[in-house]
């Protein structure tokens, strides 16, 4: 089931201003259940958890950023060109 662009737009927007600060939360936990380890492990933690957390979640980031690909084009007497 592949998502629409505006979904996909939607939904990274969900998961980045709800899902992200719960992960947050959750790392800042899990590495406070280690009970203060190296500073260098600590480092490792938190930037393995950085890029964890983002994995499952790659295919709706994806073209987010550009312009809506089903959109019709801009008519040709647009002053922004």
């Amino acid at each position: 089931m592949a998502l629409s662009y505006r979904a996909r737009r939607r939904w990274s927007l969900v998961i980045l201003l709800v899902g992200l600060p719960l992960y947050i939360v959750l790392a800042v936990t899990i590495v406070d259940m280690l009970q203060r380890p190296p500073m260098w492990l600590e480092l490792v933690v938190y930037v393995g958890l950085g890029f964890l957390w983002m994995a499952p979640f790659r295919f709706v980031f994806l073209g987010v950023g550009r312009a809506d690909p089903d959109a019709p084009p801009p008519p040709e007497d647009d002053p922004r060109k």
